[in-house]
């Protein structure tokens, strides 16, 4: 990660962690670091909240296999944003 940008690797892997969807944070420090610069290049390029709640939709169901809630890849893009617009 760059010196100077706003929103850190390690803030989205305590949210991500946070979140733990498949359990096992605790065990598996890295598990999410999958979704870290893919996470950064969207919020980068200025992607909005649907935007990232599909992405994390998508990560869930294609990468994890699992089958999320519904409301869940939003609240976790809501917590995201929140905390996006706290490190500008």
């Amino acid at each position: 990660m760059r010196t100077g940008t706003v929103l850190t690797e390690k803030n989205l892997r305590q949210l991500l962690d946070e979140w733990d969807p498949i359990g096992v944070a605790d065990e598996v420090p890295d598990e999410y670091d999958c979704m870290l610069a893919p996470f950064l290049g969207r919020l980068r390029r200025g992607a909005d909240q649907a935007e990232i709640a599909a992405f994390l939709r998508t990560e869930l169901v294609e990468h994890f296999g699992l089958t999320p809630a519904p409301a869940e890849p939003e609240a976790v893009a809501t917590r995201l944003m929140a905390l996006k617009a706290e490190a500008a």
